[in-house]
């Protein structure tokens, strides 16, 4: 079946999984307010197993028309991208805890600059000198938003590089394990979040004592929880699975880079930060890279 051409010249999956990678930078860019307003009641390693394992459970429905084979395809594939967004959550927790905010929202970003060359060691995919350029302007354009920035370089730092590296890693490998099968996007979403949950329960269990203290009652606490559950794990995790099989890794974290911008404006809306004229700049030229590959044929 030939696929369909919309008339800005591109198949019409990849506008779609532009539009939604827009949306997950969005969403994600809120969800760092958000969760720090949650993580007040609750220990991040237990809130992220309730996070993740709430994200399962609401996925299960999507399993029941499954045949086996199905199951055991989609299992095979999603437990290994599943370790690895453990992984990624476990270097960024306690990344965040030894470092500076500004060390961290820098070095995360640099999973754009990574995304390129791991495409190239993984998929065998040269990148292109555009890409190349676009890459290195949202780079300096991470570097600027988070000015006054000084890279000690401590375990902190370390763990978030490491993040980073996972982060681009874990884009090129769906792309590699999912290219020409049938997966359902909502069932590997829910394996991943599955592996993530019981894992981040273990490390929680592991690094106090056995137990966890009993969950909050607040609405605030559950209002969030749902949020974060419902729009940054199952809507972003879906997206980025559909988009990366729609797309290249590199495209999918170019349009993802705007995550530090929203996460920006929205700390300016709902913690009453503030922002200087030169993150402004920083801002615009994360954006740029961002707009160009949406317009860029791919």
């Amino acid at each position: 079946m030939a696929t369909k051409i919309s008339s800005g010249g591109k198949p019409n999956g990849v506008w779609l999984a532009d539009l939604m990678l827009f949306a997950v930078a969005i969403v994600w860019g809120t969800s760092y307010g958000v969760t720090k307003g949650v993580v007040a009641f609750y220990p991040v390693l237990g809130f992220l197993s309730v996070r993740f394992i709430l994200t399962f459970v609401l996925l299960l429905p999507v399993w029941k028309n499954s045949q086996s084979t199905q199951i055991k395809e989609t299992v095979q594939i999603g437990v290994p991208l599943g370790l690895v967004l453990l992984s990624v959550f476990a270097c960024e927790t306690f990344g965040v805890g030894l470092t500076t905010a500004s060390n961290a929202a820098f070095l995360i970003s640099m999973c754009v600059v990574f995304t390129p060359f791991v495409e190239w060691l993984v998929l065998h995919v040269r990148p292109s000198l555009a890409s190349c350029i676009a890459t290195l302007i949202s780079l300096i354009g991470a570097l600027i938003l988070t000015s006054g920035i000084t890279l000690s370089f401590n375990l902190g730092d370390a763990l978030l590089l490491a993040a980073a590296m996972l982060r681009a890693y874990m884009v090129t490998l769906t792309k590699k394990r999912t290219s020409g099968k049938q997966i359902n996007s909502l069932a590997l979403t829910a394996v991943q979040c599955g592996v993530v949950g019981i894992g981040c329960l273990v490390l929680a269990l592991l690094t106090s004592n056995g137990s966890m203290p009993p969950l909050p009652l607040r609405n605030e606490f559950w209002f969030a929880t749902i949020y974060l559950v419902l729009f940054c794990t199952i809507f972003a995790f879906f997206a980025q699975n559909y988009a990366v099989r729609q797309t290249s890794p590199t495209r999918v974290h170019l349009l993802m880079g705007m995550e530090p911008v929203f996460g920006a404006l929205f700390a300016m809306y709902w913690l009453g930060e503030q922002l200087t004229p030169f993150a402004w700049l920083g801002g615009l030229m994360i954006v740029g890279p961002s707009l160009w590959a949406t317009l860029h044929k791919p």
